[in-house]
């Protein structure tokens, strides 16, 4: 039994949804520490002219938890999130196809920052065919200490390895692991290259760690393939 854990994330790139793959259970942390400027409330797309950020505006003081994090909606930030995809991505191969879902999801107004985002994080696991099982730290009993709670976790769901981003031994205990026999594997992610829309005008080349929705709109029922650097059909 492989689980991996992570906050729940704002659109999140090609890596975070590498991780889910593998892993027999993705836990979305969402009752941890909210942190300004990082991936929680904002992604990127590519442009004409490189790439821009998509933020969702949100209210908060240090030490808010991401599931106490609100949406600042005073700001017109859903429609401005709409037209950018639909202003950059427009003209992308498979954007017709995926760009309801996302309409969908951005024609509700969210109150909560977390409620967007495991929301988009499970729709985009069923895109791309993804069969993990998505569950959420909040519904767990788990020690606050960084490594304890995952150990907690994983012992909860009686997993015998925890996949781990790169940089995770930087903060993991690891003798915390051993002494459950919980294995540590580290994520080694490969970030693949494929057809990205803007490429070949005059500006730089490939962009690699934007959104999933760039693999999305531009590689459509390929993308998990693209993703996890598997064989793809020729056509």
């Amino acid at each position: 039994m492989i689980i991996t854990i992570h906050q729940p994330q704002y659109l999140p790139w090609l890596g975070y949804f590498d991780k889910a793959r593998q892993a027999d259970v993705f836990i979305l942390l969402d009752n941890v520490q909210f942190k300004k400027n990082e991936w929680q409330n904002r992604n990127r797309i590519r442009t004409a002219q490189g790439w821009q950020w998509l933020t969702v505006p949100v209210y908060h003081e240090f030490g808010t938890k991401i599931n106490e994090v609100k949406i600042d909606n005073k700001i017109p930030w859903r429609g401005h999130h709409l037209k950018a995809m639909e202003l950059n991505y427009g003209k992308a191969p498979y954007f017709k196809e995926y760009f309801p879902h996302f309409q969908e999801v951005l024609g509700k107004e969210w109150e909560k920052l977390s409620d967007i985002n495991i929301h988009f994080v499970r729709l985009i696991i069923e895109l791309l065919g993804i069969k993990t099982k998505i569950v959420l730290s909040s519904e767990y009993e788990a020690t606050e200490h960084k490594t304890t709670r995952l150990v907690d976790l994983c012992q909860y769901f009686k997993a015998d390895t925890y996949l781990s981003g790169e940089g995770g031994m930087e903060y993991l205990d690891e003798e915390q692991f051993k002494s459950h026999d919980i294995k540590i594997l580290i994520q080694q992610y490969q970030h693949p290259v494929y057809p990205q829309r803007w490429m070949n005008k005059d500006t730089e080349g490939f962009i690699s760690h934007l959104s999933v929705i760039d693999l999305l709109f531009n590689c459509g029922p390929e993308s998990l393939a693209v993703l996890a650097n598997l064989e793809r059909k020729t056509s």
